[in-house]
């Protein structure tokens, strides 16, 4: 599978809802290569892309499963952990969830993830 890369930017919860809000007002808008993925913190971030849920990602992109049971099979993680793990993941556009068959099948979006800090986006 093709690596495609997310970037990620660093903002506190007041500076995003500033730029949200100078956004909607169009007041600002933003640049081509700024992130799409925003954080609150390193620590927010470093929760969702732990190594654990990096190996995840690999898992799925290398063994494209079919559904959320096989995926369970395929990682030794529990259904509930993964349901979770992969919805706050499908919330930050790193992987879609998609319902195929009666079933829940999950893509990665992105395998790779440039991080950048302290952007005086407004």
């Amino acid at each position: 599978m093709a690596h495609k890369t997310i970037k990620i930017g660093i903002l506190s919860r007041e500076k995003y809802k500033k730029r949200t809000i100078a956004i909607a007002k169009g007041e600002y808008k933003p640049k081509r290569d700024e992130p799409k993925v925003w954080f609150e913190s390193v620590q927010s971030m470093a929760q969702v892309l732990s190594n654990e849920n990096q190996e995840l990602l690999r898992i799925i992109n290398e063994r494209e499963p079919k559904s959320l049971k096989e995926l369970e099979l395929l990682s030794g993680r529990k259904r509930s952990n993964l349901s979770r793990t992969l919805k706050t993941m499908s919330h930050y556009g790193i992987v879609d969830l998609v319902k195929q068959d009666h079933a829940v099948r999950p893509v990665v979006k992105a395998t790779d993830f440039k991080v950048e800090f302290g952007l005086n986006t407004v």
